[in-house]
């Protein structure tokens, strides 16, 4: 044992060995146990303080952010992996599927949109949930390939509904200068449910798919209830003198969506960044499995360690980048996406499949909260639905082709092409996305969005 040289008091505990203190010793176990009861202090004050910057049915949405994307987390990474293993089918006809799911998701986040305009956010969510619920159930029982098809197609109509009155939710609650913060807490929420949700998705899926499409189905209806129950409506109110537009005028105003130029060069760039992420989701997991003998627990470590980096990280990065410009924000962050999943098609030892992926994380922390925000400030108050309805066929589109071009690409040619197509597509975002931090004078006065940072 080594001793203190002056040795002044010796403490007994029962039966352990005595310890020896002297005063320095004990005059700095004080100071530190002190010190550290301060600190403890100061950050619980400080989580405190955040928690009470945001109101109450912002924190509720948070919540049920969180409880609704654990069922998701559990499915969706798999969601490939079982086609492949239940039907015997190769990522092509995957690709369809998927085709099939996007392009009826179109359709139901059009109708959402509009309907969260017209009718309220929360209507519209609670609707979501349900049939999420209910689809869950259907796809775990379903035994043919043709009717998952028709299925899929049913499932994109009424599951992607509540999307746009989710994300005009956050919008409608916060002001504008805490839009990207709103955006990146609820990323947060997301990812910690991410977090946890493919390990035990994993688990499950090791001794019965359909337990994921049931776990699924429970955790949407407790998040129905609890918007049902504990949030409001959020849909501004109509001046008392203004006269309610007719469904016909909600949807035509889609048109006013479509007729804003800055807006949809954005959302062109947002699609080809959104056609390198779609990978992480998909093909990823295939990619390791089938080239690199990666089980489905190591794919959902890989996936694991994108959610934990996000709940560690997000909002502290999405407060450091608030006074940069936006687009300037979605070019590095894209460029990291790029940078990162081209790096799979050039490396095959599993640490640094995990290093591609904590470049790939870094670019969605700063990409993700920013362009939601960026939405919303395009977006009138009004339209804040049909503007995040159309600004979903950023990653509608890409999951729509995505995994076709992908999975023909995996079936039929060298694997790696499909990650260094991707960094070829995310480069090409980088420019566009530069090409609109350059010209922002110009958008600006066109009516588009202002460059004077990027918190919303």
């Amino acid at each position: 044992m080594l001793r203190l040289a002056q040795p002044e008091k010796r403490v007994q505990f029962g039966h352990l060995p005595a310890l020896n203190v002297g005063p320095d010793t004990a005059s700095f176990s004080m100071r530190l146990y002190k010190t550290s009861g301060m600190n403890t202090n100061k950050l619980v004050q400080r989580a405190r303080a955040l928690y009470e910057e945001y109101p109450s049915p912002f924190r509720t949405l948070v919540v049920v952010t969180f409880i609704d994307h654990l069922g998701g987390a559990l499915l969706f990474p798999f969601f490939a992996l079982y086609i492949t293993s239940k039907f015997d089918v190769g990522m092509t006809q995957v690709g369809l599927l998927f085709a099939a799911f996007s392009f009826s998701s179109f359709i139901g986040a059009t109708i959402g949109g509009a309907l969260a305009d017209r009718i309220g956010r929360r209507s519209m969510l609670i609707f979501s949930l349900v049939s999420t619920s209910l689809s869950a159930v259907a796809m775990g029982l379903v035994e043919s390939l043709e009717a998952f098809y028709l299925l899929a197609l049913l499932v994109g109509i009424f599951t992607d509904t509540g999307g746009p009155a989710r994300q005009a939710m956050v919008a409608d609650l916060l002001p504008r200068e805490q839009h990207a913060q709103g955006f990146g807490i609820i990323r947060v929420a997301f990812n910690l449910s991410a977090t946890i949700g493919p390990a035990i998705g994993g688990f499950l899926a090791s001794r019965s798919y359909l337990l994921l499409f049931l776990a699924d189905a429970v955790i949407s209806l407790i998040s129905a209830f609890i918007v049902w129950r504990s949030l409001p409506e959020t849909k501004p109110e109509r001046p008392v003198d203004e006269v309610q537009e007719s469904i016909g005028r909600t949807f035509k105003g889609y048109f006013t969506v479509l007729r804003d130029s800055p807006f949809m060069i954005f959302l062109f760039a947002s699609i080809l960044m959104g056609l390198v992420y779609m990978n992480m989701g998909t093909t990823l997991g295939v990619y390791l499995r089938d080239v690199h003998a990666i089980p489905e627990s190591g794919y959902g470590y890989i996936l694991s360690l994108n959610a934990f980096m996000v709940v560690l990280f997000q909002f502290w990065i999405t407060r450091r980048i608030e006074g940069y410009p936006p687009m300037l924000m979605m070019a590095i962050g894209t460029l990291l996406y790029a940078i990162g999943f081209a790096l799979y098609g050039f490396v095959s030892a599993y640490v640094l499949f995990l290093f591609a992926m904590v470049i790939i994380t870094i670019g969605e922390m700063l990409v993700a909260p920013v362009s939601q925000a960026i939405v919303a400030r395009f977006a009138p108050a009004d339209m804040r639905g049909r503007y995040m309805a159309v600004f979903g066929f950023s990653f509608g589109i890409p999951f729509a082709i995505g995994p076709l071009m992908a999975g023909l690409i995996l079936d039929n040619l060298d694997a790696r092409i499909l990650w260094w197509s991707a960094g070829a597509i995310g480069i090409a975002a980088v420019i566009i996305f530069l090409n609109l931090h350059r010209t922002a004078e110009r958008i600006t006065a066109s009516g588009g969005i202002d460059e004077e940072g990027s918190g919303g």
